[in-house]
């Protein structure tokens, strides 16, 4: 699947079968921040620290965020949220 084709489902009212990062994501991408934040914080992995830290730096909690960044084995960023969000998708939808 690519971008653009996850973005479009965004229009749907559930999410696609899809590894539980890229749902989070999905969930964010649609305003439900509790829903996103509860399916990262149910998951492991560097991916899944990357999503969450991207949820935590989204909410303005800079200090737990800094803390995924460093599980996610990732540099923090001062890109605006919805940048990092379609790198973080993109990133995992190529590994999808």
């Amino acid at each position: 699947m690519t971008l653009d084709q996850f973005k479009a489902t965004l229009k749907e009212p559930q999410p696609p079968r899809l590894k539980p990062t890229l749902v989070a994501l999905w969930h964010d991408a649609r305003g439900d921040w509790d829903k996103a934040h509860e399916i990262a914080q149910d998951i492991a992995g560097v991916d899944a620290a990357w999503v969450h830290a991207y949820l935590h730096r989204k909410e303005g909690d800079v200090a737990n965020a800094r803390y995924w960044y460093r599980h996610a084995e990732r540099s923090e960023t001062t890109e605006p949220p919805a940048v990092e969000w379609e790198r973080i998708a993109a990133a995992l939808l190529r590994r999808a």
